[in-house]
């Protein structure tokens, strides 16, 4: 299992990813999710991927491939000219990926089944974010629908409900993204660090602030710390049940 978000904001996009994969207790690696794809002045795209490893990585190599090799370029994702083309791409060559890795062709129950979150800009267009299923097909990011989470995402979802403002600023969208992975990692032992992050602003068309976070990260622990302190100042704070009022007659 694992953990990927994909939020967007007035400034831009901000996505955040873990990097743990298991194949069962014993036995527990560390991959990169998180992928970007850039021609400066002209596109960035980040692909967020969760599912059988197999498949991500298929779908990730098909798609490096097609930008290398020069009778491979139509269709390249650095050569698509709208976002949602991208999307298209994308869902088109995770297709591929889960035929190419079953007997029977991709199925809705298949194991070799993967989620992918697809955000960016294209020179000309607006940045936007999708999230592509199993089946290839694929839906936006709108104002009723801001941010996506694929994997393990029921822990780290109320307090992206609760918190998140569409104009907030890249610091505050970090930390929100931070809390949401903390509960998370605090919950499911299948979720872990370290997190890899970017940021990218609106028009600027190369890669934003990327970092990884590791379990030692400062800010990360002053974060998780804090937020625990935080629910407990909150929880006393609140009007203790009056047991007795509720019990008689």
């Amino acid at each position: 299992m694992t953990y990927c978000i994909g939020m967007r904001l007035s400034k831009g996009l901000a996505f955040m990813s873990d990097t743990r994969t298991n194949a069962g207790v014993d036995n527990v690696s560390v991959f990169r999710k998180m992928h970007i794809w850039e021609r400066p002045g002209n596109r960035v795209i980040t692909v967020l991927s969760a599912g059988n490893l197999a498949t991500t990585q298929s779908v990730v190599s098909l798609l490096n491939e097609r930008t290398k090799t020069p009778e491979e370029r139509t269709p390249s994702i650095l050569e698509v000219p709208t976002m949602f083309q991208a999307a298209k791409l994308v869902g088109k060559t995770l297709q591929k990926a889960i035929q190419d890795n079953t007997n029977e062709g991709q199925t809705s129950d298949s194991s070799f089944n993967a989620t992918l979150i697809i955000g960016g800009q294209i020179a000309g267009t607006r940045p936007t974010m999708f999230m592509v299923y199993p089946e290839g097909n694929f839906v936006e990011a709108s104002s009723d629908t801001p941010f996506f989470q694929i994997g393990e995402t029921k822990y780290g979802k109320p307090i992206l409900v609760r918190a998140y403002e569409p104009d907030m600023n890249f610091g505050d969208a970090i930390k929100l993204l931070m809390l949401s992975f903390d509960s998370t990692l605090k919950s499911n032992l299948s979720v872990g660090l370290p997190l890899d992050m970017h940021v990218y602003e609106t028009d600027s068309l190369r890669t934003g602030f990327q970092q990884r976070i590791t379990e030692d990260n400062p800010y990360y622990q002053t974060i998780s710390k804090s937020w625990g302190a935080a629910l407990k100042n909150a929880f006393q704070s609140l009007p203790q049940f009056a047991i007795d009022q509720q019990s008689g007659d």
